[in-house]
């Protein structure tokens, strides 16, 4: 019975530390009520510092987003910056999430009360903009307040390390990997109160020339001349709209037809039950504008504008087939250097650079190692919608830069008379239909997600669709994943991280002999019958 009084005792402690009266009067209200459950909830521990920085609910308590949490993180990065002499300044970005500019100036204030350069944007602006200021201002660090793609209720806090600061040359300006996310986490943990931080009201504002100089170099990224396109545009309730209008006009494009119902940033996402744009539906109300205005394309970026998502013709591209049309378009138009991708991504691009004569990497999931698969990298995707096609301008995924290659990708075929699908059919006949598809699990107990590894790790599935498993690789220590290989499909099984759900990746390559769409059909078919398989074999 003591540990109900040690959390009482926690909780009020926690308060008389939070600036916030929201998050206070929430933390009063629970403990007026005498619910140890949901306390025991907020205080289980603390949110982690991850190679993603932080991300979860917005709530009171150490595992929740809120202005201590963030305080105190804010407050390791000035010390872990500071032990290492950092230079540059720091430079601080934010979305149109519920807290997140008021996040975004406690960390201004505490990194500028630790004695170092802060500079705070003025407005919301997509993530992009932010890790290209970090590599255009020379800063030794830059924070972006943002959960993505995530619910509504959640909010995050990504980290990037400037080049004086990162790993190697190919991180400079990437999000941070070990043990930058430990040391800094080690300096947060070291805070004994928010309270005991100083402030200062000394951080400067970020000039809008830094998102003008995003804007004209992005703009300048087509490789063709051909202009004549109409697209179908969403930023799903996020702050894209108004930076991917303008780097559209200034490339020359007519201005994109944009969602009224999604046009202006709401924190709230009514019109999806999830702001991302791979959910089902979460692309209809740009489907139904496409067909109205006779848009030869849809493009959709996710709330902070680091995805993009593609249609043509009615029909949504996965990830895979998106990031093989723009690095096939990129090497058509002379970008040499290394392209890279994912574990978990199709291996088409593997197949296209062997073909073609071009170095290739495949690294862990996310693009904190894609931008570090070499100094020489010039492309890199990850299945989930990211894509960094300027890597010397954002290391890092940038759904803006891919959606002006796609409009100039799609500009270029249609003045030949083709379309993407056209262009994909193509891809397809010369190095076999690579399907793919996905299963996420997703749980209300993290728990479940290590109780279903465990179990595919002691028994696997002998068969897949009528193949035997021929291999079972475990990934760890290098990473929390199981790769599965039975005649064409391959699978690789991994928690997610950013969500609260289990996914697995799937693949089959199937050769095209007659029609491309027959070949896509018997792929479908495979695929439908290994996820149903998989599914009862990873079941809670």
């Amino acid at each position: 019975m003591s540990r109900p009084v040690d959390l009482h005792a926690e909780a009020r402690a926690w308060i008389d530390d939070d600036p916030d009266p929201l998050t206070r009067a929430e933390l009063r209200g629970v403990l007026a009520a005498g619910d140890d459950g949901a306390l025991a909830e907020r205080f289980a521990g603390r949110l982690r510092f991850g190679t993603a920085g932080l991300r979860g609910e917005l709530r009171a308590g150490p595992m929740g987003m809120n202005r201590v949490v963030v305080g105190l993180a804010a407050g390791g990065l000035a010390a872990y910056l500071s032990r290492r002499g950092a230079v540059g300044p720091v430079v601080i970005g934010y979305d149109a999430r519920h807290r997140s500019a008021r996040f975004a100036r406690d960390t201004a204030e505490i990194i500028a009360g630790a004695g170092l350069d802060a500079r705070l944007f003025p407005r919301a602006l997509p993530t992009p903009v932010l890790a290209f200021a970090v590599r255009s201002m020379g800063a030794s660090a830059g924070v972006m307040v943002t959960a993505s793609h995530n619910p509504p209720r959640d909010n995050g806090y990504k980290v990037y390390l400037g080049g004086d600061m990162s790993d190697c040359a190919a991180g400079g300006g990437a999000q941070i990997v070990p043990p930058a996310d430990a040391d800094i986490e080690a300096a947060t943990l070291a805070i004994p109160r928010l309270a005991g931080l100083p402030r200062a009201a000394t951080w400067m504002p970020v000039s809008d020339r830094v998102a003008d100089d995003y804007v004209a170099a992005t703009a300048a990224l087509p490789r063709g001349d051909a202009r004549d396109l109409t697209v179908a545009y969403t930023p799903l309730h996020g702050v894209g709209a108004d930076v991917v209008r303008s780097v559209f006009t200034a490339a020359g494009f007519p201005a994109p037809h944009v969602v009224a119902e999604q046009a202006a940033p709401d924190p709230d996402f009514p019109t999806v039950p999830f702001p991302n744009p791979e959910e089902p539906g979460a692309l209809d109300l740009a489907l139904a504008l496409a067909e109205r205005v006779g848009a030869d394309i849809v493009i959709a970026n996710d709330p902070d504008a680091d995805r993009c998502a593609v249609a043509c013709r009615g029909r949504a591209l996965t990830g895979d087939q998106l990031g093989a049309l723009l690095a096939d378009h990129l090497i058509r138009t002379g970008t040499t250097g290394r392209y890279a991708t994912t574990i978990v991504s199709s291996s088409l691009l593997g197949a296209i650079c062997a073909e073609r004569g071009l170095p290739y990497a495949e690294t862990l999931t996310g693009f904190k190692w894609i931008v570090r698969a070499g100094d020489d990298v010039s492309f890199g995707y990850e299945e989930a919608l990211g894509y960094c096609c300027a890597p010397d301008q954002v290391r890092d995924k940038d759904g803006i830069s891919a959606a002006i290659l796609v409009a100039d990708l799609a500009a270029t075929l249609k003045a030949a008379g083709q379309t993407l699908l056209d262009r994909l059919d193509e891809i397809s006949r010369r190095y076999g239909v690579h399907a793919s598809a996905q299963l996420s699990i997703r749980v209300t107990d993290l728990r479940e997600i290590a109780t279903m590894m465990r179990r595919l790790r002691a028994d696997p599935p002998s068969t897949l669709a009528g193949h035997p498993v021929s291999t079972v690789d475990d990934l760890l220590p290098e990473t929390d994943a199981v790769r599965l290989r039975a005649g064409p499909i391959r699978v690789v099984v991994r928690p997610s991280g950013t969500e609260p759900k289990l996914k697995a990746y799937l693949q089959v390559i199937e050769p095209v002999t007659g029609p491309v769409h027959e070949a896509e059909a018997r792929a479908a078919r495979r695929l439908d019958v290994t996820r149903d398989e998989l599914a009862r074999a990873l079941a809670p």
